[in-house]
């Protein structure tokens, strides 16, 4: 979907009242679209939608609290804020938690939930919203994966195995929907400064979130099928992770949890 693609644009953004998701409907708005936006905190929604408003007076805003950990909302709150827009042209899977911990220590409730928010949530969203696209005729659908999915890092394994789950949901759902007008891109960021990542004690080649949504949306205007955010060093980083033998991998995977000890 280019930037031209129509003059009444419509996104719909989960989680979206912080972090990448929050920059990126202030991304949007800057560019013309018209957006719903969704996440657990209604208030910190209001008050973006408040913001949104007020720096583009035009911009239609419709907002919804929703936990995309819950199906049946999902299925509910997504079609009525495409019939409140008046369609629904992009989708951006990006509600995500993480704070894994180490395997074998008492957190399977926590790796439990991050894999029903980052997995089954994401596809619950993106699920939803193909019905309404293919009734249109198109539609763009955008996954915010990590680069965490290339390989399963250490303490972070639960968070790895979601997005390593995404990433192949949207690999299978871009081949069968390639023939339906429906776009499917795969965002990857590497370090976003985010909550999600804030109690890391590393950070290499951090970028701010106003940095990141800039970026994801000049992707999203190109309509790529993947890429990693931002694209050098991590595209770089990624294909080394993918690449290296068993070996080497174990030496690298040693290195990155001492650096997070």
């Amino acid at each position: 979907m280019g930037s031209t693609a129509s003059v009444h644009r419509t996104a719909i953004l989960t989680g979206a009242s912080a972090g990448i998701g929050e920059a990126l409907a202030v991304e949007l708005a800057g560019r013309g679209w018209d957006l719903g936006l969704t996440a657990r905190r209604l208030p910190a929604l209001e008050a973006l939608q408040q913001r949104i408003r007020a720096a583009h007076p035009d911009r239609r805003v419709e907002v919804r609290a929703l936990d995309v950990a819950d199906p049946a909302a999902v299925q509910r709150v997504i079609p009525e804020l495409a019939q409140a827009l008046g369609g629904l042209d992009l989708i951006v899977a990006n509600a995500g938690i993480g704070n894994a911990k180490r395997v074998g220590t008492g957190n399977l409730a926590t790796d439990i939930g991050i894999i029903q928010v980052n997995l089954i949530g994401a596809i619950a969203t993106i699920d939803t919203a193909i019905p309404i696209m293919l009734a249109q005729g198109r539609g763009h659908i955008v996954g915010i994966s990590s680069t965490a999915s290339v390989r399963g890092l250490p303490t972070s394994a639960s968070y790895s195995a979601s997005k390593a789950g995404f990433h192949s949901y949207l690999e299978a759902a871009r081949t069968e929907l390639a023939a339906k007008g429906i776009q499917v891109t795969t965002i990857s960021p590497g370090f976003i400064d985010t909550a999600i990542n804030r109690h890391q004690p590393w950070r290499p080649f951090l970028i701010t979130a106003e940095q990141g949504a800039a970026k994801i949306a000049n992707l999203i205007d190109r309509g790529v099928r993947h890429a990693t955010v931002p694209f050098f060093p991590w595209a770089a980083i990624s294909l080394v992770f993918w690449a290296a033998p068993n070996f080497v991998w174990d030496l690298i995977a040693a290195q990155l949890q001492k650096r997070r000890d």
